[in-house]
């Protein structure tokens, strides 16, 4: 670099701070190129309409028809387009269609909320498609996991907007037993106005700390310490795929959380030693390790436990790192914000987030 170019670069990393700054951004760290500052969207109140869109793979009728019921029960008008069950392969319609219904989604002034009923694959296909500006001027609640870990990461950097990693209509509210005690009552806690405000209708103290029942599996301490940054991360493999575009996840100064379904040790260690070489740990405040679900080497299968994948990629970044936390492929699966900022304490196994996610 030229003394002309990194004088140019100093200049624009600085109006970019002063940016940050102006626009009240409490992300506690710069802000990486690329990444906007962060604007919440409005919480949820009853009346409320929530956009049901398939962004990437098909969805089940019967699934989406109890999810619906159930969000009309607790008072919410449910949208629903006409040909939102359409089919192609793996997908639910080709990529412009399901870019266009989750453009319109966000655009229609009506909708507060718009919900992806399932993940599979496809949202990467749509990342290109999408006008981020139009998102970032229509502000709203965008939840899900898995696959939709492409659209938070894109929407997160390119819009600046916080989203929910959350269970999906599908995967929750659709399925016959319903969404999991713990994690309806992080779900509701995160996205309705009512839970920001006491019985005389005043602000209470802004986030929350996840508190799991007494059955759950325990968090475990890989690293003990405690740290606070901005909350990312989400499904292993899809942060992995966008390493080299320009939706890759900025993981400087964060807390990062991690999960993955069906993925040998092999692979997880594979995906995490491309996120190292890719400089991805070398700025990390915190880590937070979800579920790796079905995640086993075959029977009779020389292999390295996750335990040992783990302690070899975490265990000397000094920064805290907890396992076993509840965010995944599972039905206890918790709601985590995108972009606010959290604490982490790996030694009392606590994780608190410091700042509300939406606008009550």
């Amino acid at each position: 670099m030229n003394e002309s170019t990194g004088k140019k670069a100093r200049i624009t990393a600085v109006i970019v701070l002063m940016t940050c700054a102006a626009a009240g951004c409490t992300c506690g760290h710069r802000l990486s190129a690329g990444r906007r500052p962060l604007i919440r969207p409005p919480a949820l109140r009853p009346g409320d309409t929530i956009a049901f869109v398939a962004p990437a793979g098909p969805l089940d009728r019967k699934r989406m028809e109890l999810a619906r019921r159930r969000l009309e029960a607790r008072g919410f008008k449910v949208r629903m387009p006409a040909d939102l069950f359409r089919t192609r392969g793996y997908l639910a319609g080709d990529d412009r269609t399901r870019a266009a219904e989750l453009m319109a989604a966000f655009r229609d002034p009506n909708v507060r909320a718009v919900f992806p009923g399932t993940g599979g694959y496809g949202a990467m296909r749509i990342l290109d498609l999408l006008d981020y500006d139009a998102i970032r001027a229509h502000p709203k609640i965008l939840i899900g996991f898995s696959d939709i870990t492409a659209l938070h990461l894109a929407i997160n950097r390119k819009a600046g907007l916080v989203t929910f990693h959350t269970p999906v209509p599908m995967w929750g509210l659709g399925s016959e037993e319903n969404l999991d005690p713990f994690a309806a009552k992080v779900f509701w806690r995160a996205l309705l106005r009512s839970q920001y405000l006491d019985r005389r209708g005043q602000p209470r103290s802004p986030g929350w700390e996840y508190v799991l029942p007494a059955d759950a599996p325990p968090i475990k301490t890989l690293v003990p310490g405690v740290a606070r940054g901005r909350l990312t991360g989400g499904n292993l493999s899809l942060i992995v795929a966008l390493i080299g575009t320009e939706y890759e996840i900025d993981t400087d100064g964060a807390i990062l959380f991690l999960e993955d379904v069906g993925e040998r040790p092999y692979r997880i260690d594979r995906y995490l030693c491309q996120l190292r070489l890719a400089g991805k740990f070398d700025h990390l405040a915190g880590v937070i390790l979800g579920q790796f679900t079905k995640c086993k080497p075959k029977r009779d299968e020389p292999s390295l436990t996750l335990e040992q994948v783990f302690q070899d990629y975490f265990g000397g970044l000094g920064v805290p790192v907890i396992e076993n936390f509840p965010v995944g492929h599972v039905r206890r699966n918790a709601t985590l914000p995108y972009g606010v900022m959290v604490e982490l304490d790996a030694r009392a196994r606590r994780v608190r987030v410091l700042e509300n996610p939406v606008v009550p």
